[in-house]
């Protein structure tokens, strides 16, 4: 019954079979589709902050500019900083000071009461001793009694031993102190020293540079608020952080290769830029977050990423929508 019908159709609409055959034919004639795939422009984002916290006194530059590797971007307040850094460098002398104490005898002024001490003292033995003999004499005599000569032997002993004490001070105070207390003293300094290490590198902190050259993309506060530790003030945009993202069905994924190259386009880029792919993705998604093609109807794609060379990465801008295709070999 069909193919009755559809000879009668056919046969009273002949207008009708003119146009289908027409566009049948614009159909076959038609040329297919370039091969390629659909992504957009992403940036790998360097977010600049201080793990010390802070008012935000200086911001040396503009969202837009282009800094170099080493230019001040942004300084904290660091009164307290600075402060500490004082108080541990006052610390350090101070215990320094105390260990260099450590290696020394006493001062000469010091010794010089010793010795004079020391000399009382030989003067005193010399006429104890004078007065001792004189007392033997007696003893031997029968003038005095024996407690005399006694008493004479003691005072001299006496004498002799504030000589032998001394003597023995002269010595000590010409040597250091024990090696236990040097080492005490070195351990306390080289604690001050690392305390001083601490605040230096605090205060470094308040100020920070550009870590390598790159465009300032963004700038998240201003001159006098306040910023908490770790909380980036500024992003930057190396050249070396703008990469390709782009979707790859899964009956096309199976021919591409990391160290690949393909070519993006993009609206007002002029010729085709060369990328290296150094990413796809080890599995699959079944909805690309953004896509800008309808041509594009594979539910399973691959996630590729693909960097430029440096000197080309200028030419694009993160969310700009791309076309990639393949390139047959590597460019010069």
């Amino acid at each position: 019954m069909t193919e009755s019908v559809f000879p009668r159709f056919i046969h009273r609409a002949p207008g009708l079979a003119a146009v289908l055959a027409l566009v049948a034919g614009l159909l076959a004639c038609g040329e297919a589709p370039p091969a390629g795939w659909s992504g957009y422009v992403e940036g790998d984002y360097v977010h600049v902050s201080s793990p010390v916290g802070g008012r935000l006194d200086t911001l040396a530059v503009r969202a837009g500019d282009r800094v170099r590797q080493g230019d001040a971007l942004f300084a904290l307040d660091a009164q307290a900083e600075q402060a500490a850094q004082a108080e541990a460098q006052a610390r350090l002398a101070g215990t320094l000071a105390q260990a260099a104490n450590t290696t020394k005898g006493r001062r000469s002024d010091e010794v010089a009461v010793t010795r004079a001490q020391l000399a009382q003292a030989r003067a005193q033995a010399g006429l104890a001793q004078t007065a001792w003999a004189r007392q033997r004499d007696l003893v031997a005599k029968g003038f005095v009694s024996q407690a005399s000569q006694d008493a004479a032997k003691a005072a001299l002993d006496q004498a002799n031993a504030r000589v032998a004490e001394l003597q023995a001070a002269l010595r000590v105070a010409a040597l250091p102190a024990r090696s236990d207390e040097t080492d005490a003293a070195e351990a306390q300094a080289e604690a001050a020293r690392q305390v001083l290490r601490q605040s230096d590198w605090r205060l470094a902190q308040k100020q920070q540079p550009a870590p390598a050259d790159a465009l300032v993309a963004e700038v998240f506060f201003r001159v006098g608020e306040t910023v908490a530790p770790g909380q980036p003030v500024l992003s930057l945009l190396p050249p070396g952080g703008v990469k390709a993202r782009f979707y790859v069905p899964e009956t096309e994924v199976g021919a591409l290769a990391t160290g690949q190259w393909v070519g993006l386009r993009c609206d007002g880029c002029g010729e085709a830029i060369p990328a290296r792919i150094v990413r796809i993705a080890s599995g699959p998604e079944f909805t690309p977050p953004v896509i800008y093609s309808n041509a594009q109807r594979a539910r399973l794609v691959f996630l590729v990423e693909a960097a430029p060379r440096p000197a080309d990465a200028n030419r694009l801008h993160p969310g700009q929508p791309l076309d990639v295709s393949p390139l047959a070999q590597e460019p010069k």
